[in-house]
């Protein structure tokens, strides 16, 4: 067996949130397929209208999962067609989301679902680099205290491996309500800050 030692270090840093994502979805049932799709691509059009207005960039606007199913009734016999469109919305303005959500539902009211609301960095590249360097010092203290302990001197690195973890602030599922009573104006959220976690398994050779 090889002489050495193989320690483990870990690493955190956080940052501020810039960028706030959410998934929104139409749906409709009909008794007819095209009828659904069609109803769903009208509906659809009219949130990216609504998102658009409010300032959100085309380019952050991004279809993410398209369904369309059966939908049955007794004896599994199909009684119509459900269809329905998710979008990915990424937007910087962290306070903006009651406005943005209200803006939606007042197009197509309970057509509506609110499936993800997130927060996240658009760079993670910093926080990883300071969070590798983390990682790796506190692995190196372990193995020099252990090397101490038993009599021993580290030497060269045989081997490192890397694993990433990133963990957003928040995360929610929720259907929009009524299109006659929507979401208040105002209703908040807390970006914070995001967090990424490096956790390095370092190999030392003896000296």
């Amino acid at each position: 067996m090889d002489s050495g030692i193989t320690v483990t270090g870990t690493g955190q840093a956080t940052a501020p949130a810039d960028l706030l994502r959410l998934t929104l979805s139409v749906g409709q049932d009909a008794p007819d397929v095209a009828d659904a799709v069609a109803q769903v691509a009208e509906r659809t059009a009219a949130v990216m209208a609504a998102l658009l207005a409010e300032g959100v960039a085309a380019d952050d606007i991004a279809t993410s999962a398209v369904s369309v199913h059966p939908q049955y009734g007794e004896s599994m016999t199909v009684t119509g067609y459900r269809a329905s469109h998710s979008m990915a919305v990424t937007t910087r303005d962290l306070t903006g989301f009651g406005r943005l959500l209200n803006a939606a539902v007042a197009a197509v009211g309970n057509s509506l679902g609110l499936d993800l609301l997130q927060f996240d960095v658009a760079d993670k590249g910093a926080l990883v680099d300071k969070a590798r360097k983390l990682a790796f010092t506190q692995a190196r203290q372990k193995a020099e205290q252990l090397a101490e302990l038993t009599g021993q001197a580290i030497g060269g690195i045989a081997a490192v491996s890397e694993t990433q973890g990133y963990v957003p602030l928040r995360e929610m599922s929720a259907k929009a309500v009524s299109a006659g009573g929507g979401f208040a104006a105002d209703l908040g959220v807390t970006p914070g800050e995001q967090t990424v976690d490096v956790t390095l398994e370092v190999r030392w050779n003896w000296a």
